[in-house]
């Protein structure tokens, strides 16, 4: 705090500690309050020099304490002060305040051993609050880092209805490295995933940051859970041959579960965490039997995945170990609180959030928590509609009909062309490339799901055809009107995948306009190469 007289303060600190052998002596700054330090001030001078300062015998006439500093002075005529000792509280190199010592009774004065004294309880008392100093701001940048690695807002999806809570740790261990997320994939499907890093402060903040982008990619190009945990577990066995010994990180746990509203089912695997919670839409709370792998980075062992079919309207609750166990909790009666506040699923999952939180973190958690809800949603037959294709190109054409046929159904007809053009493409380079079965599905979600299905694990590519070849624009076609397109495998096959908006602007004009006129495309695509018959 700044004094109003600045040109009369050489120093301003401010009071955090006042004690006196008389009882009841008043201190003559109020702890927290701000002093200033006139030039002249004992005070002032040792802060300058960083030396302590030792006066075996104060005269209460001085000057220095009866005009340049006449609030102090008075204080220690009052209190008969008549010698004094001040010393500067220092350390690594950087002065943090001063302790000033004065000597009422007995009447004799202070020597330079009593001094000495000083300066080594002053000296340990200075690493003291520069540790605690060092350790606020630590703290406080790991807090913020995790804050912005976490997910501000869940993402907008139709699978399921989801709800988190993130509470920070409250001890000297520092923040950990608990993280959650919720993202969409393909088929209107959705991943869970919770995880929780090994170790405290700003290396578990960090190294949680590195495993949820991680996930995001891996879940990106979709993997099976287990297959994404044995990829996590590579990584965090790389981070850990990158990190010194003095991180603290040397592990994590994460469980991945990925939901299926078509199919109405859960693909879950676990790596070291404990079991989610499953509430079914009449209340009957347990825990998921759900194999246990080996925390991320032990390697060694494989991951195992289970798929759990579930009703519409079932809550699955994904945690960490923070919530449901602290100093005065063991993990038992925390999940049988978990499971009995979860027993009410008609509660809105905020509230079930906030229920849970006030159980179970009655006291501050001894370590950082998190909570993900997820009610599940289905989508009926009147969403999806499937098709087998056989392998012949005469098919092509029966199924752009029957697909536009649905579109109409669905009364989405301004999609008619784009979605006929998908349909061919992905139906012809199954009915060339691949092997059987061959299968098309669409869905209608938010956007406009076009899937085909074979058997064969052929990965395609992505790539520009020249002017004069015949084929080669397929995909470049569906990469260019189609808000996001992959592929994804099974053990019998895999499925090529388009997302195209319920709300198209101009589309066939974009498509003349990309490929030149209508004629080019004929003449040079299979939308009528092989569509066209049959």
């Amino acid at each position: 705090m700044k004094s109003p007289h600045p040109a009369r303060t050489a120093a301003s600190l401010r009071c955090v500690g006042h004690r006196s052998a008389r009882e009841g002596a008043p201190p003559p700054i109020p702890p927290g309050e701000s002093c200033d330090y006139p030039p002249l001030s004992a005070t002032a001078r040792a802060l300058i020099s960083g030396s302590s300062t030792l006066i075996p015998e104060l005269d209460p006439t001085d000057p220095h304490w009866t005009v340049d500093d006449p609030a102090r002075g008075a204080y220690l005529r009052d209190l008969g002060i008549h010698s004094l000792m001040i010393v500067p509280i220092r350390a690594r190199g950087t002065t943090l305040g001063a302790a000033t010592v004065g000597r009422r009774q007995p009447r004799v004065p202070f020597q330079h051993d009593d001094l000495v004294l000083a300066e080594e309880l002053v000296g340990h008392a200075a690493v003291c609050i520069d540790n605690a100093r060092r350790y606020t701001h630590e703290h406080a940048a790991a807090l913020t880092l995790q804050r912005s690695l976490l997910p501000q807002d869940l993402p907008e999806q139709n699978a399921v209805d989801a709800a988190c809570r993130y509470l920070p740790a409250d001890t000297a261990a520092g923040v950990g490295g608990d993280w959650f997320d919720v993202i969409p994939l393909s088929g209107a499907r959705v991943a869970l995933v919770v995880g929780d890093v090994v170790g405290h402060g700003i290396h578990a903040a960090a190294t949680m940051g590195r495993l949820r982008a991680a996930v995001q990619t891996l879940a990106d190009i979709d993997l099976a859970p287990d297959e994404v945990l044995a990829h996590l577990d590579d990584m965090v066995s790389r981070i850990a041959e990158e990190t010194d010994d003095e991180s603290g990180v040397t592990g994590a746990t994460c469980l991945y579960a990925v939901y299926d509203p078509v199919g109405r089912h859960y693909t879950l695997a676990r790596a070291g965490h404990p079991a989610p919670a499953l509430v079914s839409p009449h209340g009957a709370a347990r825990l998921v039997d759900l194999p246990s792998g080996p925390p991320l980075g032990l390697g060694g062992l494989p991951f195992e995945s289970i798929r759990m079919d579930v009703p519409e309207g079932s809550i699955l609750a994904l945690y960490t170990d923070g919530l449901i166990q602290s100093r005065s909790l063991d993990a038992d009666q925390g999940l049988r609180q978990l499971l009995d506040v979860l027993a009410v699923p008609q509660t809105p999952l905020e509230d079930l959030c906030d229920a849970a939180v006030a159980s179970l973190s009655a006291n501050r958690p001894g370590d950082d928590a998190a909570l993900l809800l997820a009610r599940t949603h289905a989508l009926g037959e009147d969403h999806v509609a499937s098709w087998d294709i056989a392998k012949d190109p005469a098919a092509v054409a029966p199924a752009r009909a029957r697909a536009a046929r649905q579109l109409a159904v669905w009364g989405l007809e301004e999609l008619a062309f784009t979605t006929e053009l998908v349909v061919s493409e992905l139906v012809t380079n199954a009915i060339r490339y691949a092997s059987g079965p061959i299968r098309l599905r669409l869905i209608r979600d938010r956007t406009l799901i076009c899937e085909v299905s074979d058997g064969s694990s052929t990965s395609p590519h992505l790539r520009h055809a020249r002017t004069t070849d015949e084929g080669g624009r397929g995909l470049f076609l569906i990469a260019r009107f189609a808000q996001r397109w992959g592929a994804r495998y099974a053990g019998d096959g895999k499925t090529i995948w388009s997302e195209l908006s319920l709300r198209p602007a101009g589309l066939e004009q974009d498509v003349l306009k990309a490929f030149g006129d209508l004629s080019d495309l004929e003449d040079s695509g299979p939308l009528s190469r092989l569509g066209s018959r049959g």
